[in-house]
């Protein structure tokens, strides 16, 4: 009987859950945060340091996938400008969760050297939706050069997002 009750919840849950925002337009995103929340003392100038971010996200232009552009900066003079994509995966109570990639330029300023100027960014974002598609959330990311690089030390960055739909 459990096992029976258990199926049925299960199935009902995940018809849920749903992926790529179709109907979405496309957004821009303001962000600011921590950059290197996780400092490691042996790396020169790894310090947490602040940060903000803008993205201008296309919409699902490739099934659920949704390309984007953008650039952040730290407090300390390092600059990011990045392109990649994106996908959501929507959950009951409007809560979306979306799982990114992307690549681009990284000038450390007087901060962290990730080791090239050739970076990658993989992460995820956990937004809130409002009915007139407006989002309010989290993101945690790691940047790297993937091994490219003699030195690849790494970081991880956390920011508060809000994303506003262009329409």
């Amino acid at each position: 009987m459990l096992l029976l009750l258990g199926m049925t919840t299960a199935r009902s849950a995940s018809a849920q859950v749903t992926f790529g925002s179709p109907g979405d337009p496309p957004r821009f995103v303001l962000g600011g945060g921590a950059f290197n929340v996780l400092p490691d003392a042996k790396k020169q100038h790894s310090v947490t340091v602040g940060l903000v971010q803008s993205e201008y996200r296309f919409g699902d232009v490739w099934w659920i996938f949704s390309p984007f552009i953008g650039v952040m900066g730290t407090g300390q003079g390092a600059f990011y400008g990045y392109f990649g994509f994106g996908f959501d995966i929507n959950f009951p109570y409007n809560l979306v969760l979306t799982p990114t990639a992307a690549a681009g330029y990284y000038y450390e300023g007087q901060g962290l050297n990730l080791g090239s100027w050739w970076e990658f960014r993989s992460g995820a974002e956990l937004d809130y939706r409002f009915a007139d598609q407006r989002r309010i959330g989290v993101g945690f990311y790691h940047m790297s050069n993937a091994g490219i690089g003699k030195n690849n030390p790494g970081q991880e960055m956390v920011n508060l997002v809000l994303t506003l739909p262009l329409r």
